[in-house]
């Protein structure tokens, strides 16, 4: 059980970081999960902006049937349940999927892996960047492209000095939804990658150990900093503190008060 307590014997020194014990920063049993989580969103994040930023550019304002079948086909991800695109990556990435032996010549093992699990969530957030970065490409003016077209741009010079200086609020807004995503991903990476504690269980996956074996306690103290982001990004939407009433702040911290004692919900957006 991964939340039983260690074995008896002497306990590492602590480790000072700017004035504190960093035994006392992350409870043992979450800080692995929680670097883990990290380390897995991060990287999926980023394999799936490069991915979805140039399938973006390349399908921005195309039309026909080609091109909405490459659109259906990019967003399927999103709509199919996770254990199902999980079933498909294991026919696709498994000892013998589709790309299996030659996963296996090279010597890399992606079935109950972390790296399992970034391939998991990478497919699992691509959509979120994919979708983001199109319709923010699709609203940069087309008139501005042709006019660097007539003056001799090449098509990457105009996506890097003209598209994606105007399109940057979408695509950043994208990249945060989908870092936030791979954070919270669970059903693919747990047919993927499994649920080993210290090797591929994710912030997500030790919540599900926490409820299934009655720590309450645990589970409660994992999900309160989600619950904390959910109320902050509620009342994200928000007029900001400068442009409302006293009488709104005062509302708005009475709500925050009420929520981070488990009495009251964060109110509609």
């Amino acid at each position: 059980d991964c939340f039983s307590l260690p074995a008896a014997g002497p306990a590492p020194s602590p480790v000072s970081l700017s004035g504190y014990r960093m035994e006392y920063l992350v409870p043992t049993d979450l800080a692995r999960p929680l670097l883990l989580s990290l380390r897995v969103a991060g990287i999926a994040t980023a394999l799936s902006f490069l991915a979805a930023l140039f399938v973006a550019w390349r399908l921005a304002r195309r039309r026909g049937p080609l091109p909405a079948l490459l659109d259906a086909l990019c967003t399927l991800p999103l709509v199919l349940p996770p254990t199902v695109l999980g079933y498909y990556l294991i026919l696709i990435v498994g000892r013998n999927g589709l790309l299996g032996p030659a996963l296996r010549d090279l010597g890399l093992q992606l079935i109950f892996s972390w790296q399992g699990a970034v391939v998991a969530a990478t497919v699992v957030v691509f959509p979120l960047l994919y979708k983001s970065a199109r319709a923010a490409l699709e609203q940069v003016d087309p008139h501005l492209e042709n006019a660097a077209r007539t003056l001799g741009a090449s098509e990457l010079r105009i996506l890097l000095t003209v598209s994606l200086p105007l399109a940057w609020k979408g695509i950043f807004a994208g990249l945060m939804l989908a870092f936030a995503r791979g954070m919270g991903e669970f059903g693919a990476t747990l047919m993927v990658a499994g649920n080993i504690p210290g090797k591929t269980q994710t912030l997500a996956l030790a919540i599900y150990d926490a409820f299934q074996a009655g720590n309450d306690a645990l589970a409660e103290l994992v999900t309160r900093p989600n619950a904390a982001a959910v109320v902050e990004r509620a009342f994200s939407k928000l007029p900001p503190l400068t442009e409302i009433t006293d009488v709104e702040v005062m509302i708005r911290w009475t709500y925050l008060s009420a929520f981070s004692q488990g009495l009251a919900n964060p109110p509609e957006a």
